[in-house]
């Protein structure tokens, strides 16, 4: 299987993609995001679609590399896969951490005080745990 074929998998129905059966914002509260309901209005939620659209793909790939190892492909050829979803999953994550930052970051900017220390902690904390996987 090439890099093309892994990640021209169909979309999945909506509802049906990455999960799906369980709820975005288990176990954080709305005052986990500075008062935000859990549900929205984040900073990725102008591009909800998009993003979605993205992790689909992201789901696809991951489902290839299931079938590359179930038809006992070329141990290379899977690591090459592994290395595209890994890239795939950084650049999403990269951009949603700029939306965090041009959204929540600059919202509590705009407040100051604690609000705006806790927003960059969380940002800092969010960065390390992406320097580390």
């Amino acid at each position: 299987m090439t890099t093309t074929q892994a990640r021209t998998e169909p979309d999945h129905a909506p509802g049906t993609g990455p999960g799906a059966d369980t709820p975005a914002a288990e176990g954080h509260g709305a005052a986990d995001h500075g008062g935000h309901s859990p549900h929205g209005p984040h900073g990725y939620s102008a591009q909800k679609d998009a993003h979605l659209k993205r992790l689909r793909r992201i789901e696809g790939q991951i489902r290839g590399l299931q079938r590359m190892v179930d038809e006992d492909v070329y141990c290379i050829d899977v690591l090459t896969q592994v290395s595209a979803g890994t890239k795939a999953l950084q650049s999403f994550a990269l951009s949603l951490l700029e939306e965090h930052l041009r959204h929540c970051v600059a919202a509590a900017a705009e407040q100051g005080g604690a609000e705006l220390d806790a927003k960059v902690a969380e940002a800092s904390a969010a960065i390390g745990r992406l320097l580390r996987s």
